[in-house]
């Protein structure tokens, strides 16, 4: 019995399609179909639509970078007008208009269904993140939302922070290159202090500051739900590090916590070491780029000499000299459970 069909890549084109669109038109048990990158376009598009008019199996399709523009979103919102068991959408890199972007959120609009909306690298910014928020604003299923790379700036964040503020569904939202800044994370707080469903969120390079990052933090104390925070290329430094190991020191739910590229210096590498020190759920802890130096490594080296939750620790180009990196790889020896990243290149083992 089919049930997943992928054909992702394949260059199958419009005509491919059709053949494929005949072949699903009686189709009662394909619940996944993938085709990523197959220049299917709008004539592709109008003969797959056609078939699943009536489909009530599929619940994941996938489009992602099919050149369907205008037109093939149309056929798409007209086929699953009515459709109940669509749960999952890619159409990621799918040029449009900003009129067509609006119908392609209106593909489900009972708002019953659509469980994962990824609408990545349209570039459509705050208006289209208004689009958004209209109409998933009383959505009682949506758990994924990707916006990744829309430039939908603090303007954007505060429609959707106003749709999903009482969301009670929503598990991973990323919202990572917008350029949200500190202002768009303190609209974000709406949905952070209200939730008790998000699990991922992802907001790296944002442009977010020390101030950003105390809303941040605020709005996350007592968090029973996070999973995994990804802060990525911001800029919350030493007092910004202070605030998330205040709000996360006696968190037990946080297993990812991604830093790389924030300018924390050897003080907030002594917050966080001083927040993780007993924590028993943390996993991954990614410190990279920053400018932790010899003594904040060795700090954290100490905290997580007899961890044994830890599995990733990343402290490479943190201005750690040589000496320090031998102590640091001494103190750690025996946590065999712990991957260390530290060496910033083979040079550095000569």
């Amino acid at each position: 019995m089919l049930t997943k069909v992928d054909l992702a890549n394949n260059e199958i084109g419009a005509e491919g399609t059709q053949y494929l669109a005949k072949a699903l038109e009686n189709n009662k048990t394909l619940i996944k179909l993938k085709l990523a990158n197959n220049e299917i376009g709008t004539e592709g598009t109008q003969h797959l639509a056609k078939a699943l008019e009536n489909n009530n199996t599929l619940t994941e399709l996938d489009l992602t970078a099919n050149k369907i523009g205008d037109e093939g979103t149309q056929y798409l919102a007209n086929a699953f007008k009515n459709n109940n068991t669509l749960i999952q959408l890619y159409l990621e890199d799918n040029k449009t208009s900003d009129e067509e972007q609006h119908r392609q959120t209106d593909v489900t609009p009972s708002g019953k269904t659509l469980i994962t909306f990824d609408l990545k690298d349209e570039e459509k910014g705050a208006e289209r993140a208004q689009y958004l928020a209209d109409i998933f604003a009383n959505n009682e299923t949506l758990n994924t939302l990707s916006l990744e790379n829309d430039n939908i700036g603090s303007q954007g964040t505060q429609h959707l922070a106003n749709a999903f503020q009482n969301n009670k569904t929503l598990t991973t939202l990323n919202l990572a290159n917008n350029e949200i800044g500190d202002e768009g994370v303190q609209h974000l707080t709406k949905i952070l202090e209200n939730n008790n469903t998000l699990t991922t969120l992802n907001l790296a390079n944002n442009g977010i500051n020390a101030e950003g990052t105390e809303h941040l933090a605020k709005a996350l104390e007592g968090n029973k739900t996070l999973h995994k925070l990804d802060l990525t290329r911001n800029q919350i430094g030493d007092q910004g590090a202070q605030d998330l190991a205040t709000a996360f020191r006696d968190n037990k739910t946080l297993a990812y916590l991604g830093l790389d590229g924030n300018k924390i210096k050897q003080q907030g590498a002594q917050h966080l070491a001083a927040a993780f020190g007993n924590n028993e759920t943390l996993t991954f802890l990614d410190l990279a780029g920053n400018e932790i130096g010899d003594q904040g490594a060795q700090d954290l080296a100490a905290t997580f000499r007899n961890n044994t939750t830890l599995t990733t620790l990343d402290l490479r180009r943190n201005e750690i000299g040589k000496v320090s990196k031998h102590h640091v790889m001494q103190t750690l020896r025996e946590n065999t459970r712990l991957k260390l990243f530290l060496w910033d290149d083979w040079d550095d083992l000569g």
